[in-house]
């Protein structure tokens, strides 16, 4: 019998009839590996082909062959596992020192506030003494020791400058590694090997301030390379001017910055900051860059304040970086701000008083897109669209900061506000510059050009009131026609030559939006972009420069519900099939921003999640207030930005077709908000549904007991003290109730049922029961669905249906039953898809 190893460890060797094995000879080794990287896995007729083609392996047969292959894989696989086990006992142990810091921290911390406690009580009974004591005079005596010495005098000298350098490097340390700031976890994030690093916020703390710990896989040097070119990675942030650098005695730099940042809203004017950044080498070969603002008190250089930007201020914040044994680097981030809330409504200034906003918008940021670039290194792979993942990340920078630069609007871009229509919900700019207009003039796939001199901006901010961002956004993305269907007139959109930057409108238009092309995920899956396929079910005239076809470049973040104090943006622009890294993008879109810090400490899933809103029992109606004192009162600012190219001698037209566009969206997303709102689904306010439809705990009450009459068990097990539609919301299969009509529509879900179809109960009554079956499910469905309404319910045998998004999933199998209300009368089709999943 021949032997044949399979051994990983002997794949240099030939297995003979002998059963003596023999070793491959260096010559038949480097050929094997040669053909290895071209095909790693080869047929046995490429195997055969290979033997003929290369004559050094002519005295092996293809079965050893075959087995070399297979050990040669084996190995491979074995080396990455190694290489990938490496990297997380790498990261393991470094998280395990960061941990181990962050405890010594905290010891500290506490060590002090022991202290302080001990003098506070101190202070109080010598206080208390003093107060029968005639002679103040030890008592004064006692309390200079604490007073606070001096600052050096400090000017515009490089000596002044280096002593405000290394102040600020000082206090930057203390609040990085030590005491300075009472740090509290920051809410939602949890450390572990997976997580993006230790991250808290600020607690009883000036201005607002966070801090990061991380672990990234990039040498120090490159680290603070990336992190001072904050435009690439801070997406609010305009410009950084350096102004002036100079050197210091001590090998550091000391650089004069001037930094602008977008404002997020229209609501409020943008920031900027007259900043010193001090780069410098520790003693222990850390690396640290630390910033902060110059101001007069320091008497250091100044810088005059702009026009239409308010003056904030930087205290000493930056990025301390220590190489890490094994490669990469351990990096602190400490980021502290007075943004001047006094400048904005009211209504604004959590925006500008949130430590979680700025982690999230800064600090979180900063780690996010250096594992983005560390990723990206190691894994040069080329994604959607035949784009490497830098192009990828330049093309969502690109619409990040051209919607920014929308909602903006600054005069010394070409910016200049139209006069208001005496309303003034919305807002419009119009630029004709040539630097804005270079380039824009875009060609669609069916020949037809976009051809324009300027560019019409419409915008407006609107508050929402108890809708989450991420819930009301992902809305947004997935059922445009709910509100991009404006209705307005074909002719004013053609006077434009092209429709909206965002959307093209037409009366009577319905707009489908298919992703044909899912190009990329950042880090933790941030945001996505994608390229859509609209669909324009309008009809045009000839002479309409108008595509009937329209693709749209995506970006969408902010998605996840269970982030705290995320921004949540859904921007796009018109692109066509030839689009190049350099082609210009007019980007619109829709920014949310949550205002109410208290939503940190309330439930991501509250707006779904029915049973805690839709409860009807013996103890009466929910009302509104009850709702919002359980699940946490939000507000949240939306921001809206359409861009339109036109032709300037058009400008009237286009001005008043804009503000139509944009009112009649204001009015689309406030009634989904409504309709999304959890204190709209009690029965107080109404449950937004069919007349004639049962509150929804009398309709789980109806399924319950149709189930049991007509299947003869019971579908829920749950106690007494549990309300009916909580445990059905809750069930784990899919629950869905359809309408007793021709065409039978969606009416009711559970939140396994909306997961499935991926849709929310306001678009579920656009489903209809045949949309989610293919051809074969459906020729199976209404073969049986007489049985339903005679004998009461049917079974289905497993099979494949499709979600609103045209996803394949599979099930078990399914049952529906007849849904019969008090008086016995058939009210509605109940289904219940068990153990579904997509494929």
């Amino acid at each position: 019998m021949m032997a044949v190893t399979s051994s990983c460890k002997e794949g240099t060797k030939i297995a003979m009839d002998n059963g003596k094995y023999v070793r491959y000879t260096p010559e038949q080794v480097e050929a094997l590996e040669r053909l290895y990287h071209e095909c790693p896995k080869p047929s046995s007729m490429r195997r055969q082909q290979l033997i003929r083609e290369c004559p050094i392996l002519s005295n092996i047969e293809p079965k050893q062959i075959k087995v070399w292959f297979q050990n040669r894989r084996c190995r491979e696989k074995q080396r990455k596992e190694a290489s990938r086990l490496q990297a997380v006992n790498r990261k393991l142990t470094a998280m395990n020192k960061l941990l181990m810091e962050e405890n010594d921290r905290l010891q500290k911390q506490v060590s002090q506030l022991v202290y302080e406690n001990s003098y506070f009580r101190q202070q109080t009974q010598n206080t208390t003494l003093a107060t029968t004591d005639t002679s103040c005079e030890s008592v004064v005596t006692s309390g200079q020791h604490h007073l606070t010495p001096q600052h050096p005098p400090r000017d515009a000298s490089p000596a002044g400058l280096l002593s405000i350098a290394e102040e600020t490097l000082t206090e930057f340390l203390s609040k990085a590694t030590g005491t300075a700031v009472e740090w509290v976890q920051m809410p939602g994030m949890k450390p572990g090997p997976d997580s993006i690093g230790i991250v808290a916020i600020s607690h009883g703390r000036s201005g607002v301030a966070a801090r990061a710990c991380g672990l990234v896989g990039l040498d120090p040097t490159r680290v603070a390379e990336i992190l001072k070119d904050r435009p690439s990675w801070y997406r609010d942030c305009r410009a950084v001017d350096v102004i002036n650098v100079l050197s210091t005695g001590n090998g550091g730099t000391i650089e004069l910055l001037y930094m602008q940042l977008y404002a997020p809203t229209t609501l409020a004017p943008a920031r900027d900051f007259w900043l010193l950044r001090y780069t410098s080498v520790m003693e222990d070969g850390s690396l640290v860059v630390c910033e902060r603002s110059l101001n007069n008190t320091q008497n250091g250089p100044s810088m005059p304040p702009a026009a239409n930007f308010v003056r904030a201020e930087l205290l000493p914040s930056g990025y301390l970086i220590r190489p890490c044994e094994g490669g990469g680097s351990i990096i602190h981030i400490v980021d502290h701000m007075d943004l001047e809330p006094w400048s904005v409504p009211e209504v604004l200034r959590p925006l500008y008083e949130s430590s979680t906003l700025l982690a999230q918008k800064t600090t979180m940021a900063a780690l996010r897109h250096l594992r983005q670039i560390s990723q990206e290194i190691s894994q040069p792979n080329v994604t959607g669209w035949g784009r490497r993942p830098a192009a990828l990340r330049a093309l969502s920078q690109k619409l990040n900061k051209g919607f920014n630069e929308a909602v903006n609007g600054f005069a010394d871009e070409g910016w200049s506000m139209l006069e208001s229509d005496g309303v003034d919900d919305v807002t419009l700019l119009v630029n004709s510059s040539p630097s804005k207009m270079m380039g824009i003039n875009l060609s669609y796939g069916n020949g037809f050009p976009s051809m324009g001199n300027a560019i019409l901006c419409a915008k407006a901010s609107m508050l929402l009131q108890n809708v989450p961002p991420a819930i009301l956004l992902r809305f947004l993305r997935e059922h445009r026609s709910e509100w991009a269907d404006s209705g307005i007139d074909a002719y004013s959109a053609a006077a434009v030559k092209a429709g909206p930057c965002g959307l093209p409108v037409a009366r009577g238009g319905s707009f489908g939006g298919q992703v044909i092309l899912p190009l990329a995920h950042t880090i933790e899956h941030e945001e996505f972009m994608e390229v859509i396929k609209l669909e324009n079910m309008g009809h045009y005239r000839e002479d309409m420069i108008m595509p009937g076809d329209i693709f749209l470049l995506q970006l969408c973040s902010g998605v996840d519900e269970n982030a705290v104090g995320t921004c949540a943006e859904l921007t796009f622009a018109p692109i066509d099939a030839s689009f190049s890294d350099d082609a210009p993008i007019i980007p619109s879109g829709f920014r949310i921003i949550p205002l109410d810090s208290g939503m940190d400490a309330s439930s991501p899933n509250r707006t779904l999640d029915l049973a805690s809103t839709l409860e009807v029992g013996a103890a009466g109606n929910r009302s509104t207030g009850d709702n919002s004192g359980r699940n946490g009162s939000t507000k949240s600012v939306m921001t809206i930005a359409f861009q339109f190219v036109y032709e300037i001698h058009l400008q009237e037209n286009v001005a008043t077709m804009a503000r139509q566009y944009v009112r009649s969206i204001i009015a689309s997303v406030q009634r989904v908000a409504l309709a999304l709102s959890p204190s709209n689904f009690g029965s107080h306010a109404g449950f937004r549904t069919p007349p004639g439809t049962p509150e929804a705990q009398t309709l789980a009450r109806w399924i319950c007991q149709s189930y049991r009459c007509y299947l003869g068990v019971e579908l829920l097990e749950y106690e007494g003290s549990e309300s009916i539609l909580k445990t059905l919301w809750h069930h784990t299969d899919a629950v869905l109730c359809c309408s007793l009509k021709a065409l039978p529509v969606f009416t009711f879900a559970n939140q396994a049922g909306l997961d499935m179809l991926e849709t929310t109960l306001v678009a579920l009554q656009d489903i209809s029961l045949e949309k989610i079956f293919d051809d074969n499910g459906r020729k199976a469905l209404f073969a049986e669905f007489p049985q339903v309404m005679q004998q009461g319910f049917m079974c289905l045998q497993g099979g494949i249906c499709l979600s609103s998004m045209g996803r394949p999933i599979s099930y078990e199998r399914a049952v529906a039953w007849k849904v019969v209300n008090d008086e016995e009368n058939a009210h509605c089709i109940c289904f219940m898809f068990v153990n579904w999943s997509f494929v």
